[in-house]
């Protein structure tokens, strides 16, 4: 019998979608099939402190997604990164190994989606899930990748970015811009995900406050138009050098707009997939998801969330390269309904994550100097 791989599913974390980073491990965990896999279950507390747990927590029966589920800072025994390059291994303050063949982040958000962890495992030589630094600092920032997406002809949201400094040095100017791009306007943090810190704007005496509430999370905020009349449109892609997109599908929101509310709270939440969409409309979503997924230089993963009015308006909204894959995420559904079964989802991107590592290793080998 073959020995099970040991994948190391870390989640948690610093940033805001904590909650949420909880429950997407619970079901990825679940996912692995105990045949196959032995999970190394490592849970991040609020403070950046890494627990070797049994587990992710348990969310009480019948709560729905939220702040329930949390790493608790006396959670498990704490463990660091074994120091020496190439060493699988997590490592307590007693010298205690666990060690691990894969790492499995799902972390959302800073600390954890922006190529910071991606970092910190190619320097120790680690093979893990998921984009590389570049794709994944490039997805954590909303700004920098409609730059990119605009450079290979792919329409984004009409938007603005503003910094910090900007609003507080010349507020007025911001208001003005804003009135020039029209209400009603989204106001969101550049570089966070799960809806947090959104504020729909419907007039400029509310911008102010949006703009506060943004830069609660980050020096940099996005004013996007409201895209009223267009349809909420997302695709999963999936793969490496050669990506492929699943069928599309669809967000209809309980409230005014799909916030964090509205993805992990509300029941009225409804979610289509796949879409009712033309075939053309679907083969443009296609096409412009992997073209997303390559302009960012991304791997492994990723989610394209699109504004959609058939017969053929379509902009391109953003990227994530680490999405939600709770039991109502759009993420694992759309590749359900495309015919890849959860499990079979995270074999999948188990299998890349160790197909990009060799294909790295064996390069850097080929670059190596020759010996004495």
């Amino acid at each position: 019998m073959t020995a099970r791989r040991r994948v190391a599913v870390i989640f948690g974390g610093r940033s805001a979608e904590h909650e949420v980073s909880v429950i997407s491990a619970r079901a990825v965990i679940d996912a692995l099939d105990p045949e196959h896999y032995e999970v190394v279950a490592i849970g991040i507390d609020r403070g950046g402190r890494w627990h070797l747990l049994d587990g992710p927590p348990e969310l009480p029966a019948g709560a729905p997604t939220g702040s329930l589920a949390a790493v608790a800072e006396d959670a498990g025994r704490a463990v660091s990164l074994s120091s020496e390059p190439g060493d699988r291994a997590l490592v307590s303050e007693d010298g205690e190994r666990a060690d691990f063949d894969v790492v499995f982040p799902v972390l959302h958000g800073p600390f954890g989606e922006d190529g910071t962890i991606q970092g910190l495992l190619e320097l120790a030589g680690i093979p893990y899930v998921g984009a590389g630094v570049l794709a994944s600092a490039v997805g954590m920032d909303k700004a920098v990748q409609k730059t990119l997406f605009r450079s290979v002809g792919l329409p984004v949201v009409p938007h603005l970015v503003v910094t910090e400094p900007d609003w507080e040095d010349d507020p007025e100017q911001t208001g003005a811009r804003t009135e020039a791009l029209g209400f009603p306007v989204f106001v969101k943090p550049s570089s966070l995900g799960s809806s947090v810190g959104i504020t729909k704007v419907k007039q400029l005496d509310g911008l102010d406050d949006a703009l506060a509430e943004a830069f609660r999370h980050g020096r940099k905020a996005l004013v996007e138009k409201g895209m009223d009349g267009f349809r909420e449109i997302e695709c999963a892609v999936l793969g490496n050098d050669e990506p492929v997109a699943s069928v599309p599908g669809e967000v209809i929101a309980a409230g005014e707009f799909y916030d964090y509310r509205a993805k992990y709270l509300d029941q009225n939440t409804v979610i289509e997939v796949p879409a009712s969409l033309t075939p053309a409309t679907v083969e443009a979503v296609q096409r412009m998801a992997v073209a997303a997924f390559r302009a960012t230089e991304c791997e492994g993963m990723a989610r394209v969330d699109f504004f959609v009015r058939e017969p053929g308006e379509l902009y391109v909204n953003e990227i994530n390269t680490i999405p939600g894959f709770t039991g109502v995420s759009m993420y694992p559904m759309m590749w359900r309904a495309s015919g890849l079964s959860y499990s079979d989802l995270v074999d999948r991107l188990v299998e890349l994550a160790i197909e990009r590592h060799e294909r790295e290793a064996a390069r850097a080998s080929r670059a190596a100097p020759p010996g004495p």
